[in-house]
């Protein structure tokens, strides 16, 4: 083992493979290994720079202490509160103020530390190399009894702690896989890799695995509580920039608006009936054909008019956009040419099918982006598109068999995660190099860093049903926990249906109300039946392709229009207060949906409520996710708080059987 600690960091050479552990902001510790002579130089999701770090590295030579690992040599490299060690079979151990959080799974027999050997010859880092070059590297950590785990993006599960749980680390439709955690334990750990994988919160081991790298990277830090660990995770991986206070109500959208006409009528309805819109969108097949990136001329013969009055209303108008592109678009050979779309490794060239014959930009490529936005700034922008929805960003391929595609970043394997995040850059960075003032674009997936770039993810295409709903809730809590400030969801979930079984618009009130207190309240869905005539019978445009009923606040009945417009009245209310819940995401990465031991780390209860949550520090939101239910149980953490609908107090901690007639549900203010 050869050892460097000349400079404040810790370089380890040992079998062939190189260590390095440096600081890599206040209380944090980067770490990378490799068998290659040298590291990438990718910093992936550590986009920014932290102000230069002291840290200490010490040597010392410590006699066999029970099942201690660190015996014989040790090497500890020290940041403020977090510290590393280093013993002579390269076990890495992390300690917070001195107590272990994290330590390799090592079950192997070794000379240097004897006394703690076993014979199943298993280390906590292990490279199985690739036909051609690179590795699969496994990754085993300890696991800590009693510990909670929560963060790691977006996945469509009930569990909202983590601990116990298996997930698959692949962009999916609804599946957002951004790897940092928050630990109960005080410590927090981003996974820097884009690479596809997965990682097991077990309860004997904790096991990353990356199926295709050059190296290993990850960071990790500490602190007394989750806010302390979202501040320093977002330094060093970006925050949030400035939100716009005219996009934070009601954004009204439905599959499909199918003619400009359909959305000025939609628009001018909402204004004769007083309902307060900031932004309507665009859906899908608005185009002649996917990667034409414009308006079928047919049915949007003026969009710069549309677009116009629309502004007049004090609307915004956003316009979606895929990366797909059908071979009979009029761009697919200059792109083809080009190199500029996702690669096949074997069979077919396609990578998607949905509606045609598809392969799919490739957003790593920087001419590639630079031609998408050529399109979008000349087709959309220059019309008066105010912004972009950017669907499909995983990219949503035909089959996930991510063995078959190749990006020029390389193997879809190796960084097919970052892909969202190149995608929303190829418009997000382009509007700001123009002089966009706070640019904002809807987004369907996202990575490690995606905060930085204006995006609101939400939550894809989920099922309109209250088990979906109940997942939105854990879906918010550890999106924000990975550092996802802006996060939503379609009201009322994308798939429905029947639009007016009664059953469903139950749901749509209880999602309405759920969605008043998230970052964007937006109205979205696919709802049955499909029984609305087709426009034309053409093989290409939007004419031919099916559209789902209405979604506007008005088309439910009586009953269901007055809650949702006392909740989004509700909603223009707390503006100034959402405001303030922005600016506190862009100072220090908090998000606005916040699992309630955010607020109240010392309670051992918030760490275990997930069925309610805090919007901001103020406001207790408890949903209601069951159909039927008109009561329920809500868990009030220490204060005084009012009831927001009667003006009633209640004293915490308590834990009380609150009323959720249908036009309600219980929300507190913290006095």
């Amino acid at each position: 083992m050869i050892v460097d600690a000349s400079s404040s960091a810790l370089v380890v050479r040992r079998r062939g493979e190189t260590l390095r552990i440096e600081p890599w902001g206040a209380d944090a510790l980067r770490v990378r290994t490799t068998k290659y002579t040298q590291f990438t130089g990718n910093d992936w999701a550590l986009s920014e720079r932290p102000e230069p770090c002291e840290a200490k590295v010490v040597h010392t030579v410590a006699e066999p202490k029970g099942e201690d690992l660190l015996v014989g040599d040790v090497w500890t490299i020290t940041n403020g509160r977090v510290a590393c060690a280093v013993n002579g079979a390269g076990v890495l151990s992390f300690f917070r103020d001195g107590k272990l959080i994290l330590r390799e799974h090592f079950r192997n027999y070794d000379g240097t530390i004897s006394r703690q050997s076993h014979c199943l010859k298993m280390e906590g880092r292990t490279y199985k190399a690739h036909v051609g070059g690179d590795w699969r590297i496994q990754v085993r950590f300890e696991a800590n009894a009693g510990e909670k785990i929560f963060g790691m993006g977006q996945y469509q599960q009930s569990q909202t702690d983590l601990k116990g749980c298996v997930l698959d680390l692949e962009q999916r439709n609804s599946q957002v896989s951004v790897p940092f955690y928050v630990s109960s334990l005080g410590y927090g750990f981003l996974w820097n890799n884009p690479a596809v994988g997965r990682v097991t919160f077990g309860e004997n081991i904790t096991e990353w695995i990356t199926e295709c790298s050059k190296e290993l990277d990850y960071w990790i830090c500490v602190g007394d509580e989750p806010r302390d660990l979202l501040r320093a995770y977002t330094s060093v991986s970006g925050r949030a920039p400035e939100f716009p206070q005219d996009l934070m109500g009601l954004w009204q959208c439905k599959l499909r608006y199918r003619t400009q006409e359909e959305v000025l009528t939609v628009a001018r309805e909402c204004k004769r009936r007083n309902v307060p819109i900031d932004v309507i969108v665009i859906d899908f097949f608005h185009w002649p054909r996917q990667g034409d990136w414009c308006f079928d001329s047919t049915y949007w013969p003026d969009p710069k008019a549309m677009c116009d009055e629309l502004h007049a209303m004090g609307i915004k108008v956003c316009v979606s956009v895929w990366p797909s592109v059908d071979k009979k678009s009029q761009n697919f050979e200059e792109m083809y040419e080009r190199g500029f779309l996702i690669q096949t490794e074997r069979g077919a060239i396609q990578t998607y099918e949905y509606q045609g014959d598809c392969l799919e930009i490739d957003c790593t490529n920087p001419e590639a982006r630079a031609f998408l936005w050529d399109k979008l700034k000349a087709n959309y922008a220059s019309l008066g598109i105010d912004m972009f929805w950017l669907d499909n960003a995983e990219p949503d391929f035909g089959v996930y068999d991510f063995d078959n595609y190749r990006y020029q970043l390389g193997p879809a394997l190796a960084c097919s995660n970052i892909y969202p995040q190149w995608y929303s850059r190829a418009v997000y960075d382009a509007q700001v190099a123009e002089g966009w003032q706070a640019p904002v674009n809807l987004l369907r997936s996202g990575w490690a860093g995606s905060q930085r770039y204006g995006n609101v993810v939400w939550s894809g295409d989920v099922p309109g049903t209250f088990e979906a709903l109940r997942d939105q809730l854990q879906c918010g809590i550890n999106m924000g926990l990975a550092g996802i400030p802006w996060w939503t969801t379609d009201v009322g979930g994308f798939m429905a249906d029947d639009w007016h079984d009664p059953d469903f618009v139950e749901l749509l009130i209880r999602w309405f109300q759920f969605g008043t207190f998230t970052s964007v309240l937006r109205l979205h869905g696919n709802r049955g039946p499909y029984n609305i005539p087709a426009l034309d019978d053409r093989e290409f445009g939007g004419g031919y392709l099916f559209t789902g009923q209405p979604t506007e606040l008005w088309q439910y009945g009586d009953e269901a229009e007055r809650i949702m417009r006392s909740y989004l009245a509700m909603r223009e209310e707390l503006r100034p207060y959402i405001a303030s819940l922005y600016a506190q995401a862009s100072e220090d990465g908090s998000p606005l949906l916040r699992s309630l031991f955010y607020e109240f780390a010392d309670d051992e209860r918030a760490w275990e409520t997930y069925d309610e949550f805090m919007f901001g520090p103020r406001y207790l939101v408890a949903p209601v996710l069951e159909l039927g239910a008109r009561e329920r149980e809500v868990y009030v953490p220490a204060g005084t708080w009012r009831d927001v609908r009667d003006g009633s107090e209640v004293t915490g901690p308590t834990t009380l059987t609150a009323a959720a007639p249908l036009d309600s549900i219980p929300v507190y203010e913290r006095l």
